[in-house]
């Protein structure tokens, strides 16, 4: 068995060959070839759980299972919210292949799949792109959705303008054109908004966003709801799983299921991005229709990320080898 840390991952992981194997694996999802029970988790209080998410995507022949704690209160602490690792099994025979930490993985799958949205679903002439929030789910969207499409000005929106410079001049440092501001500036007049919060009131309103702008929210909290409910029922909105999504949290998004159980949401006009990437439905109707991609993450996603590093650190040696 071969163990990945993190500092390997990054070192291992491509992104262009994680968005091309994300997109393999939202259609496996969406076309019903991959296999994906429902996200189960262990509650330690109210703010802190364990959950697992095994999948199997055929077309990438990988076979693995996340475990994930999520502790709201650790960002208080200066701590990481999110921790997770990864492990990789033989599909043909259930030997277990690698065990590789997750942490970098879950940011840059979840910015991975946010930036297929973007390459369907942004207008053509975006020119500028709202990031909101400064942790690592923020910092990968810049740098994901940039890699799909080229933005003339990246705005790093928080309500502490110190850490949103810090991450802006970071971003800068690696060559986007980045700069920070408050969250109403990042927002106005912006073409894409990247939102990555742990807010629980919502930050992106109806009056505040111009038609034709592309939403990717990808706050994931008990309660939590990036977007307003009358901006979102007016949105096309685009999923990575219905029947996971339109679920109540931690299986899905709470915000998207009390929206289809007040009947303001009819679940089959939400789309799958895998729908999109295959081709079998389309995406934004003109250039003023306001799109939301809801993420809540989904096994596959993880499946196919830990399987773009397996294979590099196969290739290059990368890695430690250990036996249970």
């Amino acid at each position: 068995m071969r163990v990945l840390d993190r500092q390997a991952v990054r070192e291992l992981l491509d992104a262009d060959e994680l968005v091309d194997a994300v997109a393999a694996a939202m259609v496996d999802l969406s076309l019903g070839r991959a296999s994906l029970p429902p996200r189960i988790a262990a509650r330690v209080s109210g703010a802190a759980l364990l959950a697992t998410m095994p999948a199997y995507c055929p077309t990438l022949g990988v076979l693995a299972a996340k475990l994930l704690t999520v502790y709201l209160d650790n960002d208080a602490a200066g701590l990481p919210v999110h921790q997770a690792v990864i492990a990789v099994f033989d599909p043909a025979t259930g030997r277990m292949l690698a065990l590789v930490d997750g942490d970098h993985l879950t940011a840059a799958r979840t910015a991975a799949c946010s930036a297929l949205s973007v390459r369907h679903l942004a207008r053509p002439d975006s020119q500028v792109l709202a990031v909101l929030g400064t942790g690592p789910q923020a910092r990968e969207h810049a740098r994901y959705a940039c890699r799909v499409h080229d933005f003339a000005e990246v705005r790093i929106g928080a309500r502490d303008p110190v850490k949103a410079a810090g991450l802006a001049d970071d971003l800068a440092r690696e060559g986007f054109p980045a700069r920070s501001a408050t969250i109403a500036a990042a927002i106005e007049d912006a073409d894409v908004v990247c939102a990555a919060t742990s807010t629980v009131e919502p930050i992106l309103r109806h009056g505040d966003v111009r038609p034709g702008t592309h939403i990717a929210s990808v706050g994931y909290i008990p309660n939590g709801r990036e977007v307003e409910a009358a901006l979102m029922c007016d949105a096309l909105v685009v999923v990575e799983h219905r029947d996971t999504s339109l679920q109540p949290f931690p299986t899905g998004s709470n915000d998207l299921a009390e929206l289809v159980s007040t009947k303001q949401l009819d679940p089959g006009q939400v789309v799958e991005i895998g729908e999109l990437v295959a081709g079998r439905r389309a995406g934004r109707e003109g250039p003023g229709q306001v799109t939301v991609f809801k993420s809540v993450g989904v096994a596959v996603q993880d499946a196919a990320a830990a399987s773009v590093v397996l294979t590099a650190a196969r290739r290059t040696g990368i890695g430690v080898e250990v036996g249970l």
